[in-house]
């Protein structure tokens, strides 16, 4: 769509770097295409690229910079990715995530750039999250490992996804208003089925006889806070930090002392820490996805069948009845 695409053998060069990152059906045309004559769309990476598809429908051709497999926050945006976000319509991004990203969109003249950020509200979190944290908050917890920020995965939180959906289809119709009639009527859809969804969990997630689950990454707080349950993070925020001695300890403790089963890892990073500590316990792993990436190892095809699975995966774990 991008009047301004026209260096042919730059796009050529583009479509052999970029064409794995192509996330969806209506991806399928190669990543860096020349003149796509639709709505060219950059997404950082797999939630935002969801988006993208599902809103955008067919008028939209998504680009994605992560591919998939790769751990988003540790994205370096090469030359030629910064080419194509140059010659794209929108890009979608989470500021704060993904630094070489924020570079090369603060850097760009894209027209329409969307911070998936500001369309709801984020809040600092922790290694540990939820009505338990707060309690250890009143008998004078862990405070060395409580190290957080502004955390960014909003997209867990099905009801916060939906507040991000709706800002997309907004900017999504001002940007190309021809199509605005069907960004609007998908937009609907898609908060539609995120709204089931939250119903879901929140049914599913009602009457578990634990409340407290432990994580490697500190992915899931805003889905512990929406739910009423606990996260607790072998790690903060940043998925490949190293935790303390200190901390590991006082997992296990806590762990016997509210019934936890489960230790939770991811497909996108290592493991090992997470069967340490489960061995040390005498506890199980299980995988819960936070949906960075879809591959081969993801328990579903997109975020909604992922979502599910790691709502069956934390009843099991909670003992829900």
């Amino acid at each position: 769509m991008n009047a301004r695409r026209h260096l042919i053998p730059v796009a050529a060069t583009l479509a052999t770097v970029l064409g794995a990152t192509t996330l969806t059906a209506c991806s399928t045309e190669s990543a860096a295409a020349g003149d796509t004559g639709k709505f060219d769309v950059v997404a950082s990476f797999y939630p935002m690229a969801f988006l993208a598809e599902r809103i955008g429908g067919d008028h939209v051709h998504v680009t994605g910079l992560t591919e998939p497999g790769q751990e988003p926050h540790d994205l370096e945006i090469s030359a030629k990715q910064t080419a194509q976000l140059q010659e794209s319509d929108a890009v979608l991004y989470i500021k704060n995530l993904q630094p070489s990203v924020d570079d090369a969109v603060a850097q760009s003249g894209i027209p329409t750039k969307i911070d998936a950020s500001s369309l709801t509200t984020l809040e600092e979190h922790g290694n540990e999250v939820g009505g338990h944290a707060a309690a250890h908050d009143e008998h004078g917890g862990h405070d060395e490992d409580e190290a957080g920020g502004k955390d960014p995965h909003i997209w867990l939180d099905p009801v916060k996804y939906a507040e991000v959906a709706k800002g997309v289809g907004a900017a999504f119709e001002k940007a190309d208003p021809d199509h605005a009639a069907d960004y609007q009527r998908n937009t609907e859809a898609l908060v539609t089925e995120l709204n089931e969804l939250d119903t879901r969990f929140r049914t599913g997630l009602a009457g578990t006889r634990s409340k407290v689950f432990i994580t490697t990454h500190a992915a899931f707080g805003y889905l512990a806070e929406r739910y009423g349950l606990t996260e607790e993070a072998i790690n903060g925020l940043d998925p490949e930090s190293e935790p303390s001695a200190a901390r590991i300890k006082d997992l296990e403790k806590m762990a016997e002392a509210d019934g936890v089963t489960t230790v939770f890892y991811e497909t996108l990073v290592s493991d090992k820490t997470a069967k340490t500590v489960a061995a040390d316990a005498g506890l199980k792993t299980d995988v819960l996805d936070p949906i960075e990436g879809i591959t081969s190892k993801s328990r579903g095809t997109d975020y909604f069948s992922v979502q599910e699975a790691n709502l069956k995966a934390l009843r099991t774990a909670l003992g829900a009845k």
